[in-house]
């Protein structure tokens, strides 16, 4: 369960959030005023707080460097008008993780506390090692395995976690860069300082930069104000740049400052900017092969590489697979209302055939599926999902009904919890072979039409299992 305090001396916002969000996973506060609020933090501790930044007892600027003082890691966001925007702003250079503007959009408030939450359980939940097999107190945010690759990662993390170097973590989609992101910072001196996060490859080119650095008012059409960035906002603390080698090639280069002299300027700034941040870098492509193809600049690469963690796939992890499977029907059993309390050997042997080309992360989502059709006491071979490509299992290539009402109530009646990634997976084969027929298999011009860069459409492509060749004329 996790808690929304919302500090507002406006009754209606107050209802609408409590309306909105309020769950089985989430429970919303509300106060009236600063002094109420600040009593609810230290006695509810909230892992995010809304605050308007005009209250009747406090200026919001002010109730909101009494609560950082008082828990720094917790995300905050501002509710502002148009005469406390200068406020807002200054309020993210000290940390505030975003602010919205009156009047509240309900969508872009969801898609900001989903991201807030996420945010809040990564710098307050430490992963810890899952050592031993019945060890129901490791069940919610371990780190689990055991082979030599492993072990090998846990000594890195070990090694790094205390020194402010620049890391690098390679390995496949699905491998848990994250966690171990996560990780190194729970474990190093900047524990209780600003640790912010950016998927590189979820942003597209032209906002991505602004994301990072931030802009100031006019830089470019929809700069309505200044905006302060991820790098500003972490600054004292961490920034973790998930899938990095999706960067442009002018992010690449200003990133390269930062690491050179931990200093930028804002999209359409010409003022320098002194920050103290130490960047954890992940990406899932060989960014020296992305240096050799020119796609990736060798001196940013160097920089990035000071220390490099390779993260091992799935099918080199030993006996990993059975432990990982154990612990995972542990983790959910009770969320599926199961009580699955062994594997037997033969759906271990099923499991051990397949390639996993989606790591732990696909194998965490099978037995999610598993425990869907799972009756008894024992996981046997029949409850498991299909185990091939969701292009394959689901729809011809060339259907343009991909998402009838037939598509989706098959994918229901089949159990699924993950219409949503099968769709879009579904929907983006369909449209990068469109695109790919239409440029003729050219890559770079693809990549330009989707809006992309041509780096992650490669990452499509191979993740997506498109043979570029079929397009070629």
């Amino acid at each position: 369960m996790q808690t929304l305090l919302v500090i507002d001396d406006e009754a209606s916002i107050c209802k609408a959030f409590e309306r909105a969000f309020t769950s089985e996973h989430v429970s919303v506060l509300t106060a009236k005023n600063g002094s109420e609020g600040e009593q609810y933090f230290v006695d509810e501790k909230p892992d995010v707080v809304v605050i308007d930044l005009s209250l009747p007892d406090t200026n919001g600027l002010n109730l909101f460097k009494r609560l950082r003082d008082i828990e720094p890691r917790v995300p905050f966001i501002f509710i502002t008008g148009h005469g406390t925007v200068e406020s807002a702003i200054e309020a993210t250079k000290l940390g505030a993780y975003d602010y919205l503007f009156k009047p509240l959009e309900l969508d872009e408030i969801r898609t900001l506390l989903d991201k807030a939450f996420k945010l809040s359980h990564m710098v307050r939940v430490q992963p810890v090692l899952a050592e031993s097999d019945g060890d129901e107190t490791f069940l919610e945010d371990a780190i689990v395995g055991r082979c030599n690759a492993m072990q090998e990662v846990y000594k890195a993390i070990g090694r790094v976690a205390s020194q402010n170097l620049t890391v690098l973590l390679q390995g496949e989609s699905g491998t848990g860069k994250e966690v171990v992101a996560q990780a190194i910072y729970h474990h190093s001196a900047r524990s209780t300082t600003p640790f912010r996060v950016i998927n590189c490859a979820a942003i597209p080119d032209a906002l991505l930069e602004s994301e990072i650095f931030g802009h100031e008012k006019g830089s470019f059409t929809d700069a309505q104000r200044q905006r302060v960035g991820k790098l500003e906002q972490a600054d004292g603390g961490t920034l973790f740049l998930d899938e990095v080698g999706d960067m442009s090639p002018m992010t690449q280069a200003k990133l390269l400052r930062v690491l050179q002299d931990q200093c930028f300027e804002r999209v359409g700034g010409n003022t320098p900017i002194k920050v103290d941040v130490r960047i954890i870098a992940a990406t899932n492509h060989d960014l020296k092969k992305l240096v050799t193809e020119g796609l990736f600049r060798s001196d940013l690469y160097f920089r990035l590489s000071v220390v490099t963690i390779n993260l091992p796939p799935l099918r080199d992890r030993e006996n990993d697979l059975q432990v990982l499977a154990e612990y995972f029907l542990r983790r959910y059993s009770k969320d599926f209302g199961q009580d699955i309390r062994a594997i037997a050997t033969e759906t271990i042997e099923v499991l051990s055939q397949y390639h996993w080309p989606g790591n732990v992360r696909e194998l965490e989502s099978v037995m999610k599926q598993s425990l869907l059709t799972a009756r008894g006491n024992i996981l046997l071979p029949d409850f498991l999902p299909p185990l091939s490509g969701i292009s394959d299992q689901h729809v011809s290539s060339n259907d343009p009904e991909y998402l009838s009402e037939n598509f989706v109530a098959q994918r229901i009646g089949a159990g699924t919890n993950q219409l949503y990634a099968e769709a879009i997976a579904i929907a983006e084969r369909q449209l990068i072979r469109q695109v790919l027929a239409h440029t003729a298999g050219n890559q770079l011009k693809a990549a330009g039409l989707l809006g992309i860069s041509r780096v992650t459409l490669r990452s499509k492509v191979k993740s997506l299992g498109i043979q570029v060749s079929d397009f070629s004329r």
